[in-house]
């Protein structure tokens, strides 16, 4: 029973694919991964693990298929490299659950992001004009994050400053963030995205956002700022949060089926 199932399945997925109108293309755009953090501790909020929204450039490879009267998918492969740097500004260390300022002292921060992305997206297409559209999408993205890195740059402003006389906490370079297991951040995520395009001819123009499913926060990226006491520290609770994404993308489709 389960067989004659699947091999009326395939062989109907055959036929629609045998009627869609198929496209192949390319599309670069930007995009601007976000890492959310909620907590209930306020010093948390304002934890580097609340990171600013990172810049970036998506680049990839996308296939459409028309189903029937516009109504289709279209999925692919995306790579998303993403930077952002900040300004100098006061140095705020943690304590007891509290926030608090270092005088004289400030550090400004790069972040950089490497991303490969699986995305599928159902899609419909109104036809306004002669092969011009308007497009509706939502779909799911499976994210692996290659590479997230935030290093930190200090200096010393106070008066010893001047007269070249630099205190023990002399500028320097710290890398804190890291992927994997045990890291700060998890590599695998998922996104369910919403967006709305443009299409005329071969060419188009798509944007959307992308809600993180999954929460991507380790353990050791809190227990390496200090949040280690097993009184406030929750696992389910302090470490829930989501990476969304912003982006808008412009392509082209090299190969058309003859509509």
């Amino acid at each position: 029973m389960y067989k004659k199932g699947l091999i009326l399945t395939i062989l109907m997925l055959g036929s629609l694919a045998a009627m869609a109108e198929h496209s192949l293309g390319l599309q670069i755009g930007f995009a601007e991964p976000i890492y959310r953090l909620n907590s209930p501790l306020q010093s948390l909020s304002r934890t580097r693990l609340d990171a600013t929204p990172m810049d970036g450039l998506k680049v990839g490879v996308v296939y459409d298929a028309s189903l029937i009267k516009g109504f289709g998918f279209s999925m692919g492969l995306n790579y998303t490299f993403a930077y952002h740097k900040t300004k100098w500004k006061d140095y705020e260390y943690a304590s007891d659950g509290t926030s608090a300022i270092l005088p004289f002292y400030e550090y400004k921060t790069e972040y950089y992001y490497h991303q490969g992305e699986i995305f599928v997206d159902w899609q419909y297409k109104f036809e306004i004009a002669k092969k011009t559209y308007i497009i509706l999408y939502t779909g799911p993205t499976i994210q692996c994050l290659f590479d997230l890195k935030a290093t930190d740059d200090h200096r010393y402003t106070g008066p010893a400053a001047a007269s070249g006389q630099i205190s023990d906490f002399k500028p320097s370079e710290e890398s804190y963030l890291r992927t994997g297991k045990d890291g700060h951040v998890q590599r695998l995520n998922v996104t369910w995205g919403i967006g709305a395009g443009f299409q005329y001819k071969r060419y188009f123009l798509r944007g959307g956002y992308d809600f993180g499913l999954i929460n991507p926060y380790g353990k050791q990226a809190f227990s390496d700022f200090g949040y280690t006491d097993e009184t406030r520290y929750d696992g389910n609770r302090l470490t829930r949060g989501r990476l969304d994404q912003w982006q808008i993308k412009l392509g082209v489709y090299l190969w058309q089926s003859d509509k």
